[in-house]
């Protein structure tokens, strides 16, 4: 099967998702007022890899929903909007480098490979700490963030959770993995 045969959906799996986005967007129009479905509708109908990566973020159990517009870029931000990192995306490191440094107990994959084939970007700082002015999100587990080159090169990694009414980032080196910690990633339409 060719790569573009696996980035598409059934029709099945079309009709379902769209359904599931727009029940989504109905019941949290908090983190999206003024903009419309319909038309966020016929841009992921028009999108279809797009509209297969929202498909991973879902399946992956992110619950992507539109949380606003770049109109300088004619963009509707898709973000992983379940209230826990999601579980699908859990017990991973954070890159490629870090998976081929562990000697023993490596996990299945990295946050960055994942999004990357999903065809989304991990969050960063910035875009954590708007999402979690839509919700308090990762109370309990936390979630890997883009890191700088600078942390990177030194063999880190960041990531954020939130507690105490804050957001927190924290490190560790880019090689670990927990159960409780995955990653949280916007697609842009």
């Amino acid at each position: 099967m060719s790569t573009s045969n696996k980035k598409k959906l059934s029709q099945e799996q079309h009709d379902y998702l769209l359904g599931v986005l727009k029940a989504r967007f109905e019941s949290n129009m908090d983190r999206h007022q003024g903009l419309k479905w319909d038309e966020i509708q016929a841009r992921l109908v028009s999108n279809p890899e797009k509209l297969w990566s929202l498909h991973e973020m879902d399946r992956t159990e992110g619950e992507p929903d539109v949380i606003g517009y770049d109109q300088e870029k004619d963009e509707y931000i898709f973000c992983d909007c379940s209230k826990e990192s999601p579980k699908g995306r859990r017990s991973i490191c954070y890159d490629r480098a870090a998976l081929e440094a562990r000697k023993k107990h490596k996990p299945e994959t990295s946050a960055m490979d994942m999004a990357t084939a999903m065809g989304i970007e991990i969050l960063t700082e910035e875009q954590y700490r708007e999402l979690q002015k839509l919700g308090n999100f990762d109370m309990k587990t936390s979630s890997w963030i883009q890191t700088p080159s600078t942390i990177r090169e030194l063999g880190g990694a960041l990531f954020c959770d939130y507690r105490y009414d804050h957001v927190f980032v924290y490190h560790n080196g880019a090689d670990s993995y927990y159960g409780a910690r995955g990653f949280r990633g916007s697609l842009r339409v």
